[in-house]
């Protein structure tokens, strides 16, 4: 599952700080996808439980909110 970031640094600091929570995220910039398309890509899978998935979710919104990603940036 692609999630859209545009920004390299961003899509690169944010796979860091998931990986460090223990979410393995994979980042993608420039020259793999075209600039300002940067993003990070998530593998969800039928045998993921619904703990891992809800630990996963609390893992992006800390993130996301600490990087400015969700709240009033996303307005």
């Amino acid at each position: 599952v692609p999630i859209m970031l545009g920004d390299a640094k961003l899509a690169t600091d944010m796979a860091d700080r998931l990986l460090a929570e223990g979410i393995y995220v994979i980042g993608f910039s420039y020259p793999v996808v075209p600039k300002g398309q940067a993003r990070i890509r998530v593998q969800l899978s039928a045998i993921h439980s619904d703990a891992q998935i809800d630990r996963a979710i609390a893992a992006f919104t800390k993130i996301g909110e600490e990087l400015g990603v969700l709240g009033q940036a996303a307005s």
